[in-house]
Order: structure tokens, then sequence, then C-alpha cells
């Protein structure tokens, strides 16, 4: 059981106790992670890597007492055969550290991955020109990625995050606690938390179908694309004259339509905004495409999407 009042000071702890060990990873697919696991799984993990990284089991004696005590009074360790895992993962994006929730079907796991990458990559580019904005939210931040990346852009910004994960917004605080960044976090769905006008909104929702409604996957509506328009919707009717909607999502294209660019292209027209679109990668999540909910999708194709008002 997590232990709520001890578990923010245990993981800035291990973040700190990992930046001084230079510590480094890149968090890759939960089919990855899955494969490495099986891998390894008679395994002893032989640096911090193997055990805040991949999640190896590891006995007590291969963390310093401290570290080791705290991470447990806290919750953030279970027991396995032989051992010890994490709760939690830590990875390495842009120089930060990034504290999120192990592979799990728990329902309110905190999910980092490549699409996270993707998402910060995007951000950066997109926001390299163009007005300074003064209200920023991260809608759906979970352990706070895109809040992060925009809050170093633009470090006189007030940067909320909002989620209905309260797990997520914690790690996101501790997340922000160990940059230096100043994120406020709201609990709740969408922009519902925020109030006032807002001159930037990002976003990276769920859009998976059909997976058993795991908040951090289950993009909702047809073909997982809900979350994505929903949250444009919102943020189109909150933006100042001039202000930006940054999306990172993934796209279903079925016959040759990819149907996030079409109720997009028919959201801006009918709000009078301006889309600019991109297919980042052709085909993610192939693997995907064997669900039932997926039988007329030919593939998923990673897009952003900048609006403006």
């Amino acid at each position: 059981m997590l232990t709520a009042n001890a578990l923010p000071q245990a993981l800035h702890h291990l973040l700190t106790h990992l930046e001084a060990d230079d510590y480094s990873f890149v968090t890759p697919t939960t089919s990855t992670h899955g494969r490495r696991l099986t891998d390894h799984v008679s395994a002893r993990p032989y640096n911090l890597r193997d055990v805040f990284g991949w999640t190896l089991p590891f006995a007590s004696g291969d963390l310093p007492d401290p570290l080791f005590a705290g991470l447990l009074a806290a919750g953030a360790l279970m027991a396995v055969p032989g051992g010890w895992r994490s709760r939690f993962r830590v990875a390495t994006m842009r120089s930060r550290l990034i504290v999120h929730s192990t592979p799990s079907s728990d329902p309110d796991a905190v999910f980092l991955g490549p699409d996270s990458y993707r998402f910060v990559r995007f951000l950066e580019t997109a926001l390299a020109s163009g007005s300074e904005p003064v209200r920023i939210v991260d809608v759906g931040a979970g352990a706070g990625a895109g809040a992060l990346a925009v809050a170093a852009i633009f470090p006189a910004a007030d940067v909320v995050a909002t989620d209905i994960n309260s797990l997520a917004l914690s790690l996101t605080e501790i997340n922000a606690r160990h940059t230096g960044a100043k994120i406020q976090t709201l609990v709740g769905p969408g922009l519902d938390p925020v109030a006032g006008p807002l001159d930037l909104v990002i976003a990276n929702p769920p859009f998976i179908a059909g997976d058993m409604r795991r908040a951090y996957r289950d993009g909702g509506g047809h073909l997982g694309t809900g979350l994505a328009l929903d949250w444009a919707r919102q943020a189109l009717g909150r933006l100042d004259p001039g202000g930006r909607m940054l999306l990172y999502t993934g796209s279903p294209v079925v016959e040759g339509e990819d149907m996030v660019l079409t109720a997009l292209s028919e959201l801006a027209a009918e709000r009078g905004a301006c889309l600019e679109y991109a297919e980042l990668d052709p085909d993610i999540l192939g693997g995907t495409l064997r669900q039932a909910a997926y039988a007329s999708v030919e593939r998923i194709a990673a897009v952003d999407a900048v609006i403006t008002v």
C-alpha cells in the first residue's frame, strides 16, 4: 500500500540520489520492457538502471540503507520472490528526471513512454517561435513531462497541470520540486478545474480504444479519439485571441482517412480557428490492431496539431 504522506519525500530523495549518481534511462514501450523482464527473470540487477529503469527484482542490500528504508516505508516497493521490486520507474528526458509508474493494469497507473518523448519534442519545436504565453495548462498531465517542458521554456509563465488521477498530480509535484519548476496541480477532468482565459493549452491524451478502461490508455469516443477531440473543443472555448492548443495524439486511419484530422478540421472550421497538422509517425502500436475494436483500422498514426484562435 502506498503511504501518501511519506511517498513524496521518499521519491524526492530517490531523484536526488539518482541525479548524484548520473543516472540515465530512456523509458521504452511496455512490450520492450516486458521482454526485458522476461529475459532477465532470474538475473540480479547490477546498477540503478536495472532497479529503477527496468524495475528488475533486487535484494535490500542492493540499495543504500536510508534509500531502501524510505522507499519501503512509503510503500514504493513491492515484495517479490527473493527480494523487492520498485513500484515506480524513473526516466530521463532532456536531462530532467521524471518518476512515473511501472507498467501496470492498475487504473491509476501513470504512464510515460515513447509518446511522451515525441510530445516533448513537438512542444519544443512548436514553441520555438511566437509570443510568450502567460497562462498555460497541461491537460491530463500524467507525470508532468509536458508541464515540465513548457515551464522550462517559459519560466515566468503560470503553468497549471490537470488530471483526474491524484497520483499523477502527486508525481508531477515531485518531479517539479526536483527540477525547481513552478507548476500548480488541479484535480479534475479536462479544463474544468481551471478558471479564466488561457494563452496556451497542451495535451497528450490517452488514445487507445477498448483497453479495459484504464485511465492512462483509454481515449474513449470513436476508436479512442474522444478525449483528444473533447479537450480541443474545451480549449477553443477558453483561449484568448492568438492563443494556441498544442495536441499530440494517436489517430486511427480507416480506409485511408485520418479520423482525428477529419474531426479537427471540422472543429477548426466551425470555430474559425487555424489548424496546422502533421503526421509524425505513420504506424505506431501495430499490436493494438489485433483488438476487436480496431477491426476496421488500417494503422494508427502519431500526429500533432497546432490550433490557433
